[in-house]
């Protein structure tokens, strides 16, 4: 399936911006789920390449306002096409990290003892295969239901996991430490998702559980609908939590208060 998907995200600010560094998760890469047709970034300063070790294409931009301006908002938008694949298990890149740097705990992600206990209790063994993965994913979107409002971008799984409620962030922290409990490689993935009748779910996220990791072999579960994945997905980043691959953070001097807006659209192509 092809998708065309426009991504934009907008700041303003109370007073004039001086400087700010941000970095940007937001070029996808060609691989065995998906091949990137066309993609640009649009940023009000110079586009950099930087290197990341967990193999995502990442990019850093530098905002700064001249004496004579008034920097009072600015965006930072993302557009192109993809062509996703049907496939929800792969194969990494013989070059890719070992999947056992994906055990380790991210700062939304860290070991929690009530969500270790829950995740042993949703399986007959710990071994990791297809069957208990989709298992595990079943029984996360049946703990932490699927509602908007509730959480924000820095509740951690312990958190969502206690409160029961939280959006597709909340479900792939909770699965992600619920695999790493049981010892399985498990990494935090955000992307798009397409579909005509959920257009807040544009902007997602769901998790790979390594099947194999002498062979990095990996499966992907989208928590919220249940599932593998599947065409409808398209990857931009994985990592530790979403900290480690956000679409975009930075630091910065002046502007007062802050203001975000997040605007994705994706159709087929």
């Amino acid at each position: 399936m092809k998708l065309a998907i426009t991504h934009t995200t907008t700041f303003a600010y109370s007073q004039p911006l001086l400087y700010a560094v941000q970095t940007l998760h937001l070029w996808p890469q060609s691989g065995a789920t998906q091949t990137v047709l066309d993609w640009g970034l649009q940023t009000p300063g110079v586009l950099d390449a930087l290197p990341d070790v967990l193999g995502n294409r990442l990019h850093s931009v530098c905002v700064t306002a001249n004496a004579d301006q008034r920097c009072l908002h600015h965006h930072i938008q993302a557009r192109g096409v993809v062509d996703t694949h049907d496939l929800a298990q792969w194969q990494d890149d013989p070059k890719a990290l070992h999947p056992a740097v994906f055990q380790r705990a991210g700062p939304l992600t860290q070991p929690d003892a009530a969500l270790t206990a829950w995740a042993h209790a949703q399986v007959a063994t710990p071994e990791v295969s297809v069957a208990n993965a989709l298992q595990l994913c079943h029984a996360v979107a049946d703990r932490v239901r699927y509602q908007a409002g509730v959480t924000e971008v820095q509740t951690t799984a312990a958190q969502a996991f206690a409160a029961g409620l939280g959006v597709c962030q909340d479900q792939a922290h909770v699965m992600t430490v619920a695999a790493r409990s049981l010892g399985w490689s498990a990494r935090y993935v955000s992307g798009y998702f397409w579909a005509a009748n959920e257009p807040d779910l544009a902007s997602h996220a769901w998790v790979d559980v390594c099947l194999a990791p002498e062979h990095g072999h990996w499966l992907s579960l989208d928590v919220t609908h249940r599932c593998p994945t599947d065409e409808r997905h398209v990857r931009l980043a994985a990592g530790t939590d979403y900290v480690s691959c956000a679409p975009v953070r930075g630091v910065r001097r002046g502007g007062g208060a802050e203001m975000l807006s997040v605007r994705v659209s994706i159709e087929p192509a």
